[in-house]
């Protein structure tokens, strides 16, 4: 079964079948990354419900049994060091793992939802001046809380950073390049330094010692490709790159683009000085330098501030600091239209056993309460179930409709929300406006929006449902009965109790009549009655 499971999660949306268990409770589930210092693994906290990235150190990092032990003592004192730098801009590092046979090392960090910076480098559309320097400033700032702890990063480039959504900028990798460092041991399978060589401070290149300046000089190398479009050096191969950063002069940005402010041109050379003790003193100065340039709190970007289409912006943290949630925020739960799926004339009988085995696998892991990595089991069979058998079929939809069951469950009502509500339309389509399908996920919908708050418009949309089902159904129906105590707590919720007392009061009777007076409900709405009653009197009656 677990072939099986595997050739069809291959073609439809990568494996949910974990690669392996470290520590019997990190599940590797699919590769995000593959570097030069390790490959980086999406995975689960199998025991806090929630994704992760892993990184997993190449094997070749250790040698022999003897550099074992010393390197699984290092890799868990480096890894606590570097748990403590405490800033947004470093994802957070929640466990070191070093197997028992000490072949692999791993790393459990916060997994971040991002673009690379490197995907903001294209030498024919150069970053606006106030996108380069805002990327700089949030680097800089990680880095003076890194400096500070000690840690120094050494291997600081755009494939080390990305940018959140909400353009919070995290650099990466400060576990691996601190626990890696060459200055105590050996521990690469070369013995060559670590870093990359488009960013290595020329003390790096002849393999002497690093300081915080270090960082720097990568940083001038980063904040010149930004705003270049091209690394600062560019030999024919890593030995001429390295030359380059011992001897030879960098271009001056203002010879390359004319709208660099000669301060800011003075700022990047600087950073590139060889001697350390040439470049700025630290990264605070380094910031107060970039602060003219940043853009003020509360501006509107220029037209020519406008960066690479679809790409989160960097400079949002300084127009709108400590924002709340934006309101147009979309859960990425966004599934195919009818318009832009084409069924398939004739079901696979491979997404057939991928999605009967979604349904087993996300069962196993509700029982669990692992709620998280159940929505992303069925996630991975909805889109290719929908490219095969049609949007609006009953299999799409009820796959969907299970999604969003397990988010409501978990209490991600934020994303559960539109799941239900486009269900509820497309039931409406399929099975009719009142079919049993499209109430229940028209009133879940309301309910997720009482508990985000939106209780007026839930009360409409629950009393909605309530009036289709009594007509249907009559008043003592279960789900009639549901519905009402939805309402009635909804009223009590709003502080309108006199008009929850009137729904209360009969919908006991009804529960006692059906039921009985031990059942369960009852006994609930019995209790809220007599808590109301200990304040009959009080000014909320009205």
């Amino acid at each position: 079964m677990v072939a099986t499971t595997t050739r069809c999660a291959r073609r439809f949306g990568g494996s949910r079948v974990p690669a392996n268990v470290i520590n019997d409770r990190y599940e590797l589930i699919e590769p995000l990354d593959h570097g030069g210092m390790g490959d980086v693994w999406r995975g689960y906290d199998a025991v806090l419900d929630r994704p992760v990235a892993v990184k997993m150190v190449r094997q070749a990092a250790v040698t022999n049994p003897q550099l074992a032990e010393e390197f699984a003592k290092r890799f868990r004192r480096e890894a606590r060091i570097t748990a403590r730098i405490q800033h947004p801009g470093v994802p957070q590092v929640y466990d070191a793992v070093l197997d028992a046979t000490f072949e692999h090392l791993f790393l459990v960090m916060e997994l971040v939802d991002g673009v690379p910076l490197s995907a903001y480098i294209d030498p024919d559309q150069r970053l606006p001046v106030s996108w380069a320097v805002a990327v700089a400033a949030q680097i800089a700032t990680v880095l003076s809380h890194a400096h500070d702890v000690p840690v120094i990063h050494r291997d600081l480039k755009p494939g080390n950073v990305l940018v959140a959504q909400d353009g919070t900028v995290k650099v990466l990798d400060f576990g691996i390049a601190a626990i890696l460092r060459t200055d105590v041991t050996k521990l690469t399978a070369t013995g060559s330094p670590i870093g990359t060589h488009q960013y290595m401070a020329p003390e790096q290149v002849r393999g002497g010692r690093v300081t915080p300046r270090t960082d720097l000089y990568a940083l001038g190398c980063v904040l010149h490709e930004l705003l270049a479009g091209r690394p600062v050096f560019s030999g024919e191969n890593e030995f001429a790159l390295m030359h380059q950063h011992l001897a030879a002069a960098p271009v001056p940005l203002r010879q390359l683009r004319d709208d660099v402010p000669e301060a800011l041109e003075e700022l990047v050379l600087q950073l590139l000085r060889k001697a350390p003790e040439s470049r700025p003193a630290d990264t605070q100065q380094v910031y107060d330098r970039l602060l003219p340039f940043l853009p003020m709190a509360g501006s509107v970007p220029a037209p020519v501030e406008t960066g690479p289409s679809g790409a989160p912006d960097p400079t949002g943290v300084f127009r709108h600091p400590y924002a709340p949630r934006s309101r147009t925020h979309t859960p990425a739960a966004a599934v195919p239209t009818p318009a832009t799926v084409e069924p398939a004339p004739v079901p696979d009988p491979l997404l057939r056993a991928a999605i009967k085995d979604a349904y087993q696998q996300s069962d196993a892991l509700l029982v669990e309460e692992r709620f998280t990595q159940a929505v992303d089991v069925l996630s991975a069979v909805v889109e290719p179930a929908a490219r095969a058998l049609g949007s609006d079929s009953r299999e799409v939809l009820d796959l969907r409709k299970q999604r969003a069951v397990i988010r409501f469950l978990g209490g991600d009502y934020r994303a559960a929300l539109p799941e239900f509500a486009t269900l509820a339309d497309a039931y409406a389509r399929t099975a009719g406006p009142t079919s049993t399908p499209a109430r229940e996920c028209r009133a879940q919908a309301a309910r997720c929006r009482g508990e985000l708050g939106q209780v007026t418009q839930a009360l409409q949309e629950l009393q909605g449902v309530l009036n289709v089902v009594s007509g249907l159904d009559g008043d003592v129906s279960e789900e009639a009965i549901d519905l009402r105590h939805g309402i009635a707590v909804l009223l009590l919720a709003q502080g309108r109790v006199a008009e929850s007392v009137h729904l209360l009061e009969p919908l006991y009777e009804d529960l006692v009549m059906v039921y009985g007076p031990g059942d369960e409900l009852a006994i609930e709405v019995a209790e809220t009655l007599f808590r109301i009653g200990l304040d009959l009197d009080g000014p909320d009656l009205g």
